[in-house]
């Protein structure tokens, strides 16, 4: 009897390997995603089209820039007093400086001008209008603007059309020599408050017992002739000076300079600086304001001209950079076909507008010549002789015409190009490879 085995004991399931754990979820910000850029519809992007405009447009603004630069150097460089004779912001010796500014700390309100029209426009009843000595003449129409203001006229140096346009012809002019401190030996205060002063005289009384207003003259010479008038009228009072040395940084300090000066310009509160400049031929009759004439040259401050004309300059060296410049011709290929027959046409007009017979005879002569030597086997480098003679054995004309016919002078007018196109082309027609 067979012993009964036991039944084997099922083998244990394999342990289940335990799931991997997860890795730490990474974070990931969160945000606005790039799109891809918009394509436009000329297959380029915003970004490639803005590159495109910048390459195009950094020289001009390089050259904006470079004017921008140097602008803003002559506006910092640029003194902050000028140079022009019998300014009150000039302090040189021919200069008016210190005695503007001796009048502003006393609350005089001096204005500064250079033409007769803004001389008008600021100037008026109640006021002083100071006319420095002129480079060049005023004109009649100017000095009755002058006396149309109103205000009190002190006139210094006066040429003689101003002294009679002024003084209504009871004063005149003339030429004299300082000699020396004199009196005033007048009842004048402005000349008795200064006492003795050296001023050169040149101005003579011209009036008659008739007129309503005669002039009272201080510092004579001697002869007739004196350095200082002054005429009191109903609604205003003119006072003319021969000598500018009463204005004068270098001189305003001599004698009784000082004071003379400082009685004729502050009598008023306001003081009106006309420094002519002898290019204005301004009147300011009924003329608008600056700003309601909207010039450029009125409402640019100073020394704007300078600044201008190197603008200027700077456009004119960038048109020059950029022009098209003359040069050999280069062989581009044309964008769009065009047939032979329509560029042909178009040159023979072009021909036709100029009158060019002499070109339009040397195409045609250089074509045949060209088609010729091709068919008879020369060489392209051919001389004149050769290509003659060639012509000659394939069709037994003379040598002359031919060489005529090739390389003759050009036509006289445009029935001779006619016929010797006509001619070329019989000449062609008959030429064959011997």
């Amino acid at each position: 009897m067979t012993a009964q085995q036991p039944p084997v004991a099922p083998a244990p399931p394999a342990p289940t390997p335990p799931a991997p754990t997860p890795p730490a979820a990474v974070s990931v910000a969160t945000g606005p995603v790039d799109e891809p850029p918009v394509v436009i519809g000329d297959d380029t992007t915003g970004r490639t089209r803005a590159a495109s405009r910048w390459r195009r447009m950094r020289w001009p603004f390089l050259v904006l820039g470079v004017i921008a630069l140097f602008v803003l150097f002559l506006a910092v460089v640029r003194p902050a007093t000028s140079a022009d004779p019998y300014a009150p912001d000039n302090p040189e010796p021919g200069g008016a400086m210190a005695l503007a500014e001796v009048l502003k700390d006393q609350g005089v309100r001096v204005t500064h001008v250079t033409s007769v029209a803004d001389a008008v426009a600021a100037a008026g009843p109640g006021s002083t209008l100071l006319v420095t000595p002129n480079p060049a003449f005023f004109a009649d129409d100017q000095i009755s603007s002058l006396n149309r203001t109103g205000a009190d006229l002190v006139v210094v140096q006066p040429d003689f059309s101003l002294v009679a346009g002024v003084s209504r012809n009871t004063v005149d002019s003339t030429y004299g020599v300082a000699e020396g401190p004199v009196e005033p030996q007048c009842d004048d205060p402005a000349a008795q408050a200064a006492g003795a002063v050296s001023l050169a005289p040149g101005l003579y009384d011209t009036s008659t017992p008739a007129d309503d207003v005669r002039p009272v003259l201080c510092w004579p010479d001697g002869t007739g002739n004196f350095a200082y008038a002054r005429l009191d009228f109903p609604n205003r009072s003119v006072t003319m000076v021969t000598d500018p040395g009463v204005l004068r940084n270098g001189s305003v300090l001599e004698d009784g300079n000082a004071a003379l000066a400082l009685w004729m310009l502050g009598q008023n509160e306001d003081l009106v600086w006309l420094v002519p400049n002898p290019m204005d031929v301004s009147t300011g009759d009924d003329q608008p304001t600056p700003a309601e004439r909207g010039q450029v040259n009125e409402l640019m401050p100073p020394g704007s001209a300078p600044v201008a004309l190197v603008a200027v300059l700077a456009a004119v060296l960038l048109a020059l950079w950029r022009v098209r410049r003359m040069g050999p011709l280069v062989v581009e290929d044309l964008p769009i076909l065009v047939r032979s027959a329509e560029a042909t046409r178009g040159r023979a007009r072009l021909y036709r507008a100029a009158r060019a017979r002499g070109h339009a005879a040397a195409g045609l002569r250089a074509s045949a010549a060209d088609r010729i030597a091709s068919r008879l086997g020369l060489a392209r480098s051919s001389d004149a002789n050769t290509v003659v003679d060639a012509v000659v054995a394939a069709t037994n004309r003379p040598s002359q015409q031919v060489a005529d016919l090739l390389y003759g002078p050009p036509p006289a007018d445009d029935a001779a190009l006619a016929e010797l196109a006509r001619r070329l082309d019989i000449l062609e027609s008959e030429v064959h490879r011997p």
